[in-house]
């Protein structure tokens, strides 16, 4: 089965997430292209954008995990290819 790339958008509402998000994402780096994190003060939340190229089971897992962090939402946008 043939890896797709992936975009993982994140939004953070609860800053008491963000330790088991980080853990999550430590066990999934070896799948992580790259991560990028932006603080939103106004709002009081933060945006991350996380690229991988994985199995789609695998990145189906990934964001159901951080689906289900509280404060924390998530989509998956992937590639056609």
């Amino acid at each position: 089965m043939s890896t797709r790339v992936a975009i993982i958008g994140v939004i953070i509402e609860n800053p008491d997430s963000v330790n088991e998000l980080n853990n999550i994402l430590h066990n999934y780096n070896q799948y992580i292209i790259g991560r990028m994190g932006i603080p939103y003060p106004k709002k009081r939340v933060n945006v991350l954008s996380i690229a991988i190229d994985a199995k789609q089971d695998i990145i189906s897992a990934l964001s159901g995990k951080i689906g289900r962090i509280k404060g924390i939402s998530t989509k998956t946008l992937y590639s056609k290819i």
